[in-house]
């Protein structure tokens, strides 16, 4: 069941308890799922982008993309549960993240999408690509492997984690020189991370779990980009490197004095290139080129 946003709740003839944000006869749109009602929005019409965020934010990190991309495409951005407004109430975490976004697909009757993933939102999105397929028209996946481990993955991931051992996604969920470049842009990403509830770290440690099988990543049959900021220390070009080496046909994008947000840290090139790339997949006409600035 979803909630459909900012409408009468007398109207829809939902019941009082399923007013959830907002002024009173209001409702939020939320997607009912086992242990936790998925928050997400959507705004403009076209073909769909669905946006999946990192553990560092949640649906309102996109707002750099999505007002662009509205404009000439149906944009639904989501909480991940455990982020942002989708509280669960206990049962699986990272687990069911994968089955929550096809559920949201089936739920707003999205029959392919354009899956953009930050992050975290890269094990979602990319074990929505194996698993549904035929539902995915292009995969971006942005300082992301998705889990995906190989023999020449290996060893520079090991490594990335060694040297960010003990730190903090304040310090590494963003280049730290975009403190003075643009230090209103890092405060907003600060705010906004800040908006997560709390819980369990332990969850985050589920996604090295649920890596997926090299062979059948390597056998995608959907367009496939890769995008990562030249000083990433979680995720660094050199992973990302092999990921698009392993999926032939693939897409690599670099964008240099930037960290693990190249989407929110740079997002006038971080659109562009998104754009180029779904017209290329034949998704969609792009965004104007004003648009991108």
């Amino acid at each position: 069941m979803r909630h459909s946003p900012l409408r009468r709740a007398d109207s829809l003839g939902v019941a009082s308890g399923s007013v959830r944000v907002g002024e009173p006869g209001l409702v939020m749109p939320f997607l009912e799922r086992p242990n936790c009602e998925i928050f997400f929005e959507e705004t403009g019409s076209g073909p769909a982008i669905i946006f999946a965020h990192g553990a560092g934010g949640n649906h309102l990190s996109w707002w750099q993309q999505v007002p662009v991309f509205a404009d000439s495409y149906r944009c639904v951005a989501f909480d991940h549960r455990g982020w942002g407004r989708s509280i669960p109430t206990g049962g699986p975490g990272p687990a069911a993240f994968v089955d929550d976004l096809i559920a949201l697909l089936d739920e707003l009757r999205i029959e392919r999408a354009a899956l953009v993933a930050q992050s975290m939102g890269g094990w979602t999105c990319l074990g929505a690509a194996l698993q549904a397929p035929e539902r995915v028209a292009a995969l971006v996946m942005a300082d992301t492997a998705g889990g995906l481990i190989t023999d020449a993955i290996r060893g520079p991931w090991e490594e990335a984690r060694k040297r960010t051992e003990g730190q903090g996604l304040d310090v590494l969920a963003y280049d730290q020189s975009l403190r003075q470049r643009d230090p209103a842009l890092a405060f907003l990403y600060d705010e906004i991370m800040a908006m997560n509830p709390p819980r369990d770290p332990a969850l985050r440690g589920l996604l090295g779990e649920l890596g997926p099988d090299p062979d059948a990543v390597a056998n995608l049959p959907m367009p496939v980009l890769w995008v990562v900021g030249g000083n990433d220390p979680l995720i660094p070009p050199l992973v990302m490197r092999a990921a698009h080496d392993h999926v032939p046909g693939s897409q690599y994008f670099e964008v240099p004095a930037t960290g693990h947000s190249v989407y929110f840290e740079r997002a006038a090139e971080f659109n562009g290139q998104l754009s180029r790339f779904l017209v290329d997949a034949g998704w969609g006409n792009g965004i104007s080129a004003g648009a991108r600035d």
